[in-house]
């Protein structure tokens, strides 16, 4: 497991040193998670070495803070497009898109993985591509449980969580781009 630059506290807590700040992790990263967890996987690409079900709910477990129903749709870029332009605005196929269904309990919402874009970015960043689906995992699942990469201290929150997760499901840190 790749634990650099991830620090037990004196408090007992975890921090991780992300660009020379000092961020503070939830103290129940590396606790199994109990959350309840309602998960419909469906494949709607025709994409090659797209992960299983098994991993697909292993990545949503592994990011969970608190019970949640959910649909993981890997779709291709016609409709990640489609989505993108009706909810966002934004005429492009994107990586990963979070709805979430208000406040609910247990929390609700869907995720969409365009498998082409994971592919290609995984290629440009020279990453593993299961790595990158990992990765693409449990940001969405962070997202749906509130974190935001929106001004600098939530992306710093977001990307040191994120990094930890990586680690403790045993993929290196996700914003080191390999040269």
């Amino acid at each position: 497991m790749n634990l650099s630059g991830i620090k037990r506290t004196s408090n007992g807590g975890l921090s991780c040193a992300e660009a020379g700040k000092l961020i503070v992790l939830p103290d129940n990263i590396y606790m199994s998670q109990p959350h309840k967890l309602s998960l419909a996987v469906q494949y709607a690409s025709a994409g090659k070495n797209l992960p299983t079900r098994q991993q697909f709910r292993r990545w949503v477990r592994a990011a969970l803070q608190r019970d949640l129903h959910c649909t993981l749709r890997v779709v291709d870029e016609t409709e990640a497009r489609q989505l993108n332009r009706d909810y966002r605005g934004k005429d492009y196929a994107t990586n990963v898109l979070t709805f979430v269904y208000g406040d609910t309990t247990p929390l609700s919402g869907d995720i969409v993985i365009c498998a082409p874009v994971v592919e290609r970015e995984s290629k440009e960043q020279d990453k593993a591509l299961l790595t990158h689906y990992a990765h693409m995992t449990l940001h969405s699942v962070l997202h749906l449980q509130g974190y935001d990469h929106e001004n600098e201290a939530d992306a710093g929150r977001m990307e040191a969580l994120e990094t930890a997760l990586m680690a403790k499901l045993g993929y290196p840190a996700p914003y080191v781009v390999n040269s």
